[in-house]
């Protein structure tokens, strides 16, 4: 058992390290916002001095990053007074741009993106069932029925990123906060891929609703399953999309 354990401990340590520039990082990061509607159309993008402080990279990093954006038509930059980059949605919606991210992404990281998802997801839920108060689960029905009531597909994505959001909220972790908006922006978009019709959306209701439910009956165990369940079946409903598609 020690050396099987010991075996998987020095596989992971000596696992490829993650090749990609950082201003490739800082562009698929601003991308993946856009795609999500965290950054809308139109939007003023902070300056680069602000922006390189925020994200903990250089300017120079920021100027090619944006560089990237700008050639990908994602943002205009303007010059004179009232200048800067401003965010340019593509005109095919998000979903161009997700299916591109997609296709860049092999099964197995898919599978270990989706892992780590679904175990933030859980943890989150875990802990607001112990923490939360009347007014977070207030928030959270409020959330889950601005799901509910979504029509389009745009609509849909935000809300039920807000929902998650949310359950993070109410688990009064700032590091989980921290890690859900991160992989909201790195995974959440990927995830509508599979489900953009009226069936998908309504069992995302449904398990929503279930999550609520166990997070106000202060059952720390169930919330945490429940959560764990929906990101896990997500998932699988993701990678499925993925190889029918042949991206």
């Amino acid at each position: 058992m020690a050396i099987q354990f010991y075996g998987r401990a020095t596989a992971a340590v000596f696992a490829p390290l993650d090749s990609t520039s950082r201003s490739a990082r800082v562009a698929r990061r601003l991308t993946d916002a856009i795609a999500l509607g965290l950054l809308p159309d139109g939007e003023q993008l902070p300056g680069e001095a602000d922006l390189a402080q925020q994200l903990g990279v250089s300017t120079v990093t920021i100027r090619e990053a944006l560089s990237v954006l700008r050639q990908e038509g994602l943002i205009e930059t303007r010059r004179g007074r009232g200048g800067g980059s401003f965010v340019r949605a593509p005109e095919d919606g998000p979903t161009a741009l997700a299916k591109r991210r997609l296709a860049e992404v092999s099964l197995l990281e898919l599978r270990d993106v989706g892992d780590l998802y679904a175990a933030i997801a859980g943890a989150a839920a875990a802990l607001a069932a112990r923490r939360c108060d009347s007014d977070d689960v207030r928030h959270l029905r409020r959330a889950a029925a601005h799901l509910a009531d979504a029509q389009k597909p745009d609509a849909r994505r935000r809300a039920e990123a807000q929902f998650h959001i949310q359950v993070t909220v109410a688990s009064q972790s700032a590091r989980l906060y921290h890690e859900e908006v991160g992989l909201q922006a790195e995974f959440g978009t990927l995830l509508w891929l599979a489900f953009g019709d009226d069936d998908s959306h309504e069992q995302m209701v449904t398990s929503c609703d279930a999550v609520v439910d166990a997070i106000e009956a202060r059952d720390a165990d169930l919330a945490r399953r429940t959560a764990e369940q929906r990101v896990a079946a997500a998932t699988e409903r993701l990678i499925d999309y993925r190889l029918s598609k042949e991206l």
